[in-house]
């Protein structure tokens, strides 16, 4: 026996002031209440030991029904309020909220007086959806407790928040709110359960009516915006922006006034209330960062990365985030020294697996092949959408070292532990075309395409190869048709389109989809079946001009070099 168990088990036995005869521990709480009567000391003791590691001994191996029974039989035995507030959190724990309640009220029969037992009896209903039972519990404890009414109807939202009928939720805050007219909270805590109900209107109404009874108040004032931004951004921004003028040291109000400028565009505006913020919170984490978005989002990269290296003075939590910022920065500006430092700081989050890539890929720039292989595959991917990236990543780092084939081995061997994994075998498809084996892409395409039907881009490589290969062009013309109907806006697909239809020999209809294609997108290759349909059209100065210009911008771009050599000789 694990002695810190023991120890628990006879504290709290010596702490029970009531007891008997050990019950089954199939009786349930009701039953249990009639087979009471009187026991030795010692014995009692004893017995109460047992059941308690019966029960601690049960829930450690998973059998959570004999380790609820046990605990709530002992509960009902002892009557000790320890006991019973122990059986309540695991019958909570295994989903028996009848059990819980049954014995809530056992609780607060034994402490009727109890705050304690009668808030963990409202918790109960909650989590049963018992409105009903609900509404005059909390009632009553709001009643016995008007000193801190306030603060407890703010808190009613937030203990109602995992009901899932929002109406009738707002009909109970009404109900419990109703008698506290006077009080601020209470017309904030009906506007947030109206907002959640969608009830925007009367959701506005109660933070006004807020607001005039505290006209000075910082959250009501925020929610109001937030409400109002539903609907229009403006009016939002003119509200906030009269509160933030009457009340110019309300840092919350401004920040959020900010965000909704920028959310409309407003940059300048935005950026002088980021100012003010900054100059009144020179060391305040979350007035910062978004300062420093803000700087790189509109190309300021100075203002940015000197308020990012401000945020690694502060206590800001999320230091690798900063890292990986300021290491992109860097590689941006032709820095890799500097670069990877930062990229070898950030050592966990959301940015961890993109980081351990970048720097993977400045190594095997600087010509370090092995050490930025061996980078990747020191890294540990804590989820398979993590090892995906991280293979992904290595694959990437042999393509653009032109070593094909061993890109497709890495992706192969990842394929072998994550055969259904929909970015392996996408890559691995065009990987393997890359190398030669047209029928390899198709195998890996169709199994892609058998788990999801509808992957446009899937659909799309599947049709492209095809027409590219000339093969069966009505069965290519017919998954690029589903592919563009599915992402018709995807300059990518219009030129898989394009280029069937030239294959086809439907060279007006090519051209006009290559020419759409042309104008979202300006990539060498759609200038390439651009160039190669005007010249087929006998358009050949036009085609000459865009080859060209294209040739001049992407010089490396081997469709388009082949192209070139082809018509331009």
């Amino acid at each position: 026996m694990q002695p810190k168990l023991i120890a628990a088990a006879l504290t709290l036995a010596l702490g029970l002031t009531h007891g008997g005869p050990i019950l089954a521990a199939g009786d349930p709480p009701a039953r249990a209440a009639a087979k009471r009567s009187a026991a030795p000391a010692g014995d009692m003791l004893a017995r109460t030991v047992f059941q308690a590691l019966l029960g601690e001994f049960a829930l450690q191996r998973g059998d959570a029904k004999l380790g609820s029974d046990a605990w709530s039989d002992l509960a009902v035995r002892t009557r000790d309020p320890k006991v019973i507030a122990r059986a309540i959190e695991i019958a909570g724990f295994t989903r028996q909220y009848d059990r819980a309640l049954e014995l809530s009220r056992l609780w607060i029969s034994v402490e009727p007086d109890s705050v304690k037992a009668q808030q963990t009896q409202s918790s109960l209903l909650v989590l049963a959806n018992r409105l009903d039972d609900l509404a005059p519990q909390l009632a009553q404890l709001l009643d016995k407790d008007k000193a801190n009414a306030g603060s407890n109807l703010m808190h009613l939202n937030r203990m109602l928040a995992r009901i899932s009928d929002k109406k009738a939720v707002q009909s109970l805050v009404d109900k419990l709110a109703a008698p506290y007219d006077s009080l601020p909270e209470a017309h904030f805590a009906m506007a947030q359960a109206a907002a959640n109900a969608g009830d925007n209107l009367r959701a506005l109404n109660e933070t006004e009516k807020s607001l005039q009874l505290r006209p000075d108040w910082e959250t009501a004032a925020i929610a109001r915006a937030q409400i109002q931004a539903r609907h229009s951004g403006k009016t939002a921004i003119e509200s906030l922006g009269d509160f933030v003028d009457h009340h110019p040291n309300a840092s919350e109000a401004r920040l959020t006034l900010a965000r909704l400028l920028i959310a409309e565009k407003r940059y300048t505006e935005s950026r002088q209330h980021f100012d003010r913020l900054v100059k009144d919170n020179p060391d305040n984490p979350e007035v910062i960062y978004p300062v420093a978005m803000l700087a790189l989002q509109n190309g300021d990269t100075a203002t940015g990365r000197n308020q990012l290296e401000n945020l690694l003075k502060t206590d800001f939590p999320d230091k690798s985030t900063i890292h990986f910022f300021l290491g992109q920065l860097d590689q941006e500006q032709k820095k890799p020294e500097a670069a990877l430092a930062h990229y070898q700081q950030v050592t966990a989050g959301e940015q961890y697996i993109p980081a351990r890539s970048r720097a993977a890929q400045i190594l095997m720039q600087q010509g370090k092949a092995n050490e930025a292989r061996e980078l990747l595959r020191d890294t540990r991917g804590g989820t398979p959408a993590e090892r995906t990236q991280l293979t992904l990543a290595e694959s990437q780092l042999l393509r653009e070292a032109g070593r094909h084939n061993d890109a497709y081995i890495v992706l192969d061997r990842a394929l072998t532990a994550q055969p259904n994994d929909p970015e392996l075998l996408y890559e691995a498809a065009l990987t393997a075309e890359r190398i030669g084996k047209p029928e390899i892409l198709e195998i890996h395409l169709k199994h892609l395409l058998a788990l999801k039907p509808d992957h446009p881009h899937a659909l799309n490589a599947l049709g492209y190869s095809l027409a590219e290969r000339n093969l069966r062009l009505a069965e290519a013309h017919d998954l690029i048709a589903k592919a563009l109907s599915l992402a018709p806006e995807d300059p990518f697909i219009m030129d898989s389109m394009g280029w069937v239809l030239y294959r086809q020999g439907k060279l007006t209809e090519a051209l006009q989809t290559l020419e759409n294609a042309f104008r979202l997108k300006a990539d060498p290759e759609i200038a390439a079946h651009l160039g190669e349909v005007l010249w087929s059209l006998e358009r050949k100065d036009e085609a000459r001009r865009i080859l060209k210009d294209a040739y001049k911008a992407h010089p490396e771009n081997e469709t388009l070099a082949s192209t070139v050599k082809k018509l331009l000789p």
